[in-house]
């Protein structure tokens, strides 16, 4: 089959972090995709818990339409989404090859090929491809045109720009409002030391309240926009003109994507310390007690631990933790505007190209 023949569908959901994956590896391919954008219902995980090959679980109305002809490859990732690849490739009589990117909930045996990260607990073993990171592609010329339209709007504020990129709530992880004041607080030392300006983004998982309460500590010079207000998201442009980063650690695609910048890395953690979890009342919500009882009880490879991610980053020297006892050492790698370990855009770009060729390896018999 010639490369322009092969067609290949994007299954979207409602995860940026996924998306911009699922994309990523599209755009590498260069065949050329469609995009599948699925709506999932709210009683969804009830699909995921028989592990059926159903569309019960979306809905079919507000989601993009599927129907023949059928493509000879579907990327997909999260679990919402897997139930859908595996029901096309049923209608197609199972010619369709399925890459899933991250960690299945369905059998590792029902995928082509997964990709995955230090993240998951997945084994060695012929359809399943390593990464170090999440998968990203940014061009150039995206980011530079960004980046311009940025500095119209924040030209005045002084250098260094310090990028403080906020992630939210995400299994055993809670982005309190205590958390978020101690962040700000760590910030504004940060630019404080420095001279420098603090440019904030938050996502739609940052809770309004911690929000406020890392705003109310900032009073460095700053802006700081806010998911859904008006006006464009700066997000590409402060990748392509802070002077450094700062992400909260449970983000696995902003850590990637900033990581890939080449300058200096911040990572606030996003855990509880030694603190007993059973005392804590944020941790009695439904998403990480769920979180806990699925690490504690679930099989081996439905666990999750973003902290294998975040201390390869430190001990390779490519990130530093952010806390009150690292700020001095975080500063002076902020003057020096460099770190040691500068060939990470390289390295994300190779893990891009390698997993592109693992995917055309899968499609070149068929």
């Amino acid at each position: 089959m010639a490369e322009v023949q092969i067609t290949v569908w994007c299954l979207l959901g409602r995860k940026a972090g996924d998306n911009t994956q699922v994309l990523a590896l599209a755009d590498e391919l260069g065949w050329g995709y469609r995009e599948k954008r699925i709506l999932a219902r709210p009683w969804e995980l009830l699909t995921h818990l028989g592990l059926r090959v159903t569309l019960a679980g979306i809905d079919r109305g507000k989601s993009s339409p599927l129907e023949p002809p059928w493509p000879d490859l579907v990327i997909t990732a999260g679990r919402r989404n897997e139930p859908v690849a595996r029901w096309i490739q049923r209608q197609s009589g199972g010619r369709t090859a399925l890459v899933h990117i991250g960690r299945p909930w369905a059998p590792l045996s029902a995928w082509d090929l997964i990709v995955t990260t230090p993240q998951y607990f997945l084994p060695q073993q012929s359809n399943i491809h390593h990464n170090t990171l999440p998968l990203h592609h940014m061009s150039a010329g995206e980011l530079e045109s960004a980046g311009a339209e940025l500095c119209e709007r924040v030209g005045s504020l002084p250098r260094p720009w310090i990028a403080v990129l906020l992630g939210g709530d995400s299994g055993r992880f809670v982005f309190t409002p205590e958390k978020g004041a101690r962040l700000g607080a760590l910030c504004e030392e940060l630019a404080r030391v420095s001279g420098g300006a603090l440019l904030v983004t938050d996502s739609p998982r940052t809770p309004r309240a911690t929000g406020d309460a890392l705003q109310a500590r900032l009073g460095v010079p700053h802006r700081y926009h806010r998911w859904g207000e008006a006006g464009p998201n700066p997000y590409r442009g402060l990748l392509c003109e802070a002077d450094a980063f700062v992400v909260t650690g449970e983000s696995m695609s902003m850590l990637a994507e900033a990581s890939a910048m080449g300058r200096p890395l911040f990572i606030f953690d996003m855990g509880d310390g030694e603190a007993a979890w059973w005392r804590l009342t944020h941790a009695w919500r439904y998403k990480p007690l769920s979180h806990r009882l699925a690490m504690r009880y679930g099989p081996a490879r439905m666990r999750r631990d973003v902290g294998r991610i975040q201390d390869a980053l430190v001990e390779d020297g490519r990130a530093f933790w952010l806390s009150e006892d690292t700020l001095g050492d975080g500063a002076a790698a902020l003057e020096a505007a460099e770190t040691e370990h500068l060939p990470a855009e390289a390295l994300a770009q190779q893990e891009l190209r390698h997993t592109a060729a693992a995917v055309r390896q899968l499609l070149t018999p068929r």
